[in-house]
């Protein structure tokens, strides 16, 4: 049990479901107040009263505020879970503007929005946990959606200087980077998604286990899938080699859809 968790002050985004549900239920089950919120009013309402918590409905971009009242004006933990998979359009097609500026809003700069309102009380006491569910996407890529990889690697990146520029004054960073989870968003990935993700797919309290394991060790990095560290190590010293295995899985893809 982490022990900062005992009665501490929670907010998960994108908590309706999945992995956000997941950490909601494990965050209230180890004694935290969470505040459970969700685009979907009636998916926020049933978590929140399964696990005894607050429903907040909205866009995660915006909710800090209004959930930080309902917590009587203070948030210990945040987690930055609400994320969208989107598919921008291949190169030569329509492109998708809507998509990418989607997908940008909601995996990168809803991030940088809750940092920017928790940040200046978190700096103030001296603590406070931000925590990002990514992606393995975030430290490789995924075949078949450049938003969703492209974006991911903003998330991480912002997760990672975070954590380098305030680690000394008691923020906490946690940056969760799981490749595929039994959940919607796995569903709507399509055939690429039945490719790379299903084979190896973890259920979202799976997630959660290795959150609380890496909060308890003061990790930054959490890899529900620990052979993505391999996977990162081989991508960053042999980038070339790594690019030709990637794109035969991209064209396996294609022969097969």
């Amino acid at each position: 049990m982490v022990q900062a968790v005992q009665g501490a002050k929670v907010v998960v985004t994108g908590a309706g479901g999945g992995i956000g549900a997941a950490l909601a239920r494990r965050f209230a089950a180890q004694g935290a107040k969470v505040v459970v919120n969700d685009l979907d009013a009636d998916r926020a309402k049933a978590v929140a009263q399964e696990i005894g918590g607050l429903a907040v409905v909205g866009d995660a971009s915006s909710t800090v505020a209004e959930a930080r009242d309902a917590l009587g004006g203070t948030v210990d933990v945040y987690c930055a879970n609400a994320g969208v998979g989107r598919d921008g359009g291949e190169p030569g097609a329509p492109l998708d503007e809507q998509g990418w500026a989607l997908s940008w809003d909601v995996n990168v700069m809803a991030h940088v929005r809750a940092a920017h309102a928790l940040l200046p009380d978190w700096l103030e006491r001296g603590s406070g946990r931000f925590v990002s569910t990514v992606s393995a996407a975030g430290l490789l890529t995924m075949i078949g959606t450049a938003p969703y990889s492209v974006t991911k690697h903003g998330a991480y990146a912002f997760a990672e200087w975070l954590s380098l520029t305030y680690r000394h004054r008691g923020v906490k960073v946690h940056a969760i980077c799981p490749q595929g989870v039994r959940t919607d968003m796995l569903d709507a990935s399509g055939s690429a998604g039945d490719l790379v993700l299903k084979p190896t797919a973890i259920e979202p309290e799976d997630v959660a286990d290795a959150l609380f394991r890496g909060m308890d060790e003061d990790r930054f990095l959490i890899l529900p899938h620990p052979e993505v560290a391999e996977y990162y190590r081989a991508r960053a010293a042999e980038p070339d080699r790594w690019l030709a295995g990637m794109n035969r899985l991209q064209q396996q893809w294609e022969a097969n859809r």
